[in-house]
């Protein structure tokens, strides 16, 4: 793990996580070597220097790209407007709900986002999902060298991730590689659905799971019968849930298995393990749609998959990293061993030898990657060789 502030855990999570989307690291010696001292300030003092850091850099960014565009040079002007993006999508995470001017933020870094992507002529399209009398966003990414309906892989996140960013670590471009395609999703508690439409969390993640595939059922270029999920952190506890309610998925993956997420929760109260985000109880809060910590306690009770999991009856792959400081790693095979119904199921722990041993695979995320890629262009049909 690549420890850039020797005391700051949340804030060497969000470079571990910039570097996956493609930071530079003379750029980030030049945004974080002024930060030290800030790292070890309380959240609001500390966040508000990262954001100035950080956001000066984006900006940087924004004006040399402008400066390709007026000579015609969009490619490059894409790669500028992408990495600044990821800049933003870094320093906005970090902010508090409420933090002034963060929803206009994360704004910003939607329209880099895709700035980005058109000029740099990305194969990524940004889609609307009917649900609730409103849409979930997402990102569409086509498999490559397929003829007629591809496989899918649905993507969703963790509790502080967002589209953009499993986007920019490349699983879509794994997959699409070995003949996937992918449905990157901003679910409700994450990305567009909270903080532009205020949909919050729910632990039956089915309710938001099963208009997903009757909308990818409407597409002329995915096969309906090869539809699987993955999820992330917190989405080790939504992608499970989803498959084991919804049967029309094909597969499951978790990267950074969440089983009982009721458990960590009550540790966290208790001062165990590492918090993802400044302003922890906070976040969660908003996440979830809770008044208070009481309250969102009270809604964690639901959130963990002990008589779920054994619903599943499609292959599933678990994945875990033997030091993730945030998830315990008895969790992972908590989840293999009630996978009893799985016909194919697989249980893999990420250690030094291949690196991704931290939460999520945070701090090497491409054999991991590869890995769940591997696995699921096995299990969907798609191929791992040219």
């Amino acid at each position: 793990m690549f420890k850039y502030f020797p005391t700051n855990y949340v804030w060497n999570l969000s470079v571990g996580l910039a570097i996956e989307m493609g930071a530079r690291m003379g750029e980030i010696e030049a945004m974080c070597g002024s930060l030290q001292e800030a790292a070890k300030q309380p959240d609001a003092e500390g966040t508000q220097a990262f954001r100035d850091t950080w956001g000066k850099m984006a900006n940087k960014l924004c004006e040399l790209a402008e400066e390709d565009e007026a000579r015609g040079r969009l490619l490059s002007a894409g790669e500028k407007y992408s990495r600044a993006g990821i800049y933003l999508t870094t320093c906005e995470r970090l902010q508090a709900h409420g933090a002034p001017n963060r929803q206009e933020l994360y704004k910003e870094s939607l329209a880099l986002f895709q700035k980005g992507v058109t000029l740099s002529g990305e194969p990524c399209e940004r889609v609307e999902i009917p649900y609730e009398g409103t849409h979930l966003s997402a990102l569409y990414v086509p498999a490559q060298g397929v003829e007629g309906p591809a496989p899918i892989l649905v993507q969703v996140n963790g509790l502080d991730s967002t589209k953009e960013l499993a986007y920019r670590v490349g699983m879509p471009k794994w997959l699409a590689q070995r003949g996937v395609a992918s449905l990157v999703l901003d679910q409700p508690g994450t990305g567009e659905a909270l903080r532009l439409q205020g949909l919050t969390a729910r632990y039956d993640s089915e309710h938001w799971a099963s208009p997903v595939v009757d909308w990818l059922e409407t597409r002329k270029d995915v096969d309906s019968q090869r539809i699987g999920m993955e999820g992330v952190s917190l989405g080790g506890y939504y992608c499970p849930r989803a498959v084991a309610f919804e049967p029309r998925f094909a597969c499951g993956v978790v990267l950074g298995a969440n089983h009982d997420w009721r458990d960590v929760q009550k540790r966290r109260l208790e001062n165990e393990g590492d918090f993802p985000v400044p302003h922890y109880w906070e976040h969660v809060c908003w996440v979830w749609g809770a008044r208070d910590i009481n309250e969102f306690m009270e809604i964690a009770e639901n959130v963990h998959l002990d008589g779920v999991v054994e619903k599943i009856k499609v292959p599933f792959l678990v994945t875990h990293g033997e030091k993730d400081s945030q998830i315990p790693l008895k969790w992972a095979q908590r989840t293999y061993d009630q996978l009893v119904n799985s016909p194919n199921r697989e249980l893999k722990i990420f250690t030094e030898r291949e690196g991704g041993v931290q939460h999520a695979a945070f701090d090497n995320a491409i054999n991991p990657g590869h890995y769940i890629a591997d696995w699921v262009a096995e299990t969907l049909g798609g191929r791992t060789a040219n």
